[in-house]
């Protein structure tokens, strides 16, 4: 008697149990099976997309695009992975001579922003930009990641006091006392200024009608070996694409658990120098979610069983 009572309790369970270990089963290998297909199609057609493809500037076009002169040669071209040259010598805010390399090697990402400092307009807002983005991550200079500042303009080599003014402006705009040795403002001769410009893809003209550069805005950010890893455009940078591009170009993976996971969602689009969502990849962690649910109603369902089990026999 009872032994027909519990094979009649139970069956409905085991039958459950059966029926979700199969949709389990089921799901995980279509997820694989999409994941494996979507990875392959990306790998192909990633770079041929005009999504994804770097923004170069093409001096064989001639087409007409409504920009003045002075705006039709400069930009930003992309250049990914290559190195920063970093025997470069320069000049930092205390008027001492420094070799760019003194930056890098502390396992610290570097985020490297072209501007110069007696610049009317653009520069002091791509500063501001990046500031602001700056306080809105929980990071902090100097301690997870460093901010150099490069002058392009050659003139103020010779004006220390230009960049040692600037940087104090901008340690009050931080405002995280402690973080002082992570900023860096620095000045260069012509020859330095264009190494350096050149090998991070950054072109810009002086434009004698309005006596100032003509510049593209935007920061890098580099390795602690000096690869330049990411490209963040505008002047106005989200926080958290700040964070993702600091988080993948560090060897030391800095930021929480939650934190990488949540990068993880998210892929850089390099034309646009910004993260967007990765539909596989949530894909793929909702797949592992659902397992997890699965096997966790599965153990209540037996240990449920298992004890109208000892119940039945008692």
């Amino acid at each position: 008697m009872n032994s027909e009572k519990l094979k009649t309790n139970s069956s409905p369970a085991f039958g459950l149990i059966g029926r979700a270990l199969r949709f389990a089963l089921y799901f995980s290998l279509f997820t694989l099976h999409f994941s494996l297909f979507t990875v392959s199609a990306q790998k192909n057609e990633h770079y041929n997309s005009p999504l994804y493809s770097p923004r170069k500037y093409d001096p064989t076009v001639t087409q007409a695009s409504g920009l003045p002169d002075a705006l039709k040669t400069i930009g930003i071209e992309q250049k990914l992975g290559a190195a920063l040259p970093l025997d470069t010598e320069l000049k930092d805010e205390d008027g001492k001579l420094v070799k760019l390399g003194s930056y890098f090697g502390t396992g610290r990402p570097v985020i490297v922003a072209f501007v110069y400092y007696e610049c009317p307009m653009l520069c002091n807002q791509v500063l501001n930009g990046l500031t602001g983005s700056l306080k809105g991550i929980a990071f902090d200079t100097g301690k997870e990641f460093d901010v150099v500042a490069i002058s392009f303009d050659a003139r103020e080599f010779d004006k220390p006091g230009l960049a040692k003014n600037k940087k104090a402006s901008y340690m009050e705009r931080y405002g995280r006392p402690g973080t002082e040795k992570g900023w860096h403002f620095l000045t260069g001769t012509q020859e330095s200024i264009d190494k350096v410009t050149s090998a991070a893809g950054f072109s810009y003209k002086w434009d004698e009608k309005s006596d100032q550069f003509a510049h593209a805005a935007g920061v890098m950010i580099a390795t602690s070996d000096g690869t330049l890893s990411r490209y963040l455009y505008g002047i106005d940078y989200s926080p958290k694409d700040i964070k993702f591009g600091l988080m993948e170009s560090t060897a030391s993976r800095i930021g929480s658990p939650a934190e990488q996971l949540l990068l993880y969602c998210f892929h850089y689009d390099p034309a646009s120098g910004k993260y967007g969502l990765a539909i596989l990849n949530v894909v793929r962690l909702g797949g592992i979610a659902t397992l997890i649910g699965m096997g966790a109603m599965g153990l209540v369902f037996w240990r449920r069983n298992k004890r109208k089990t000892v119940d039945s026999e008692q």
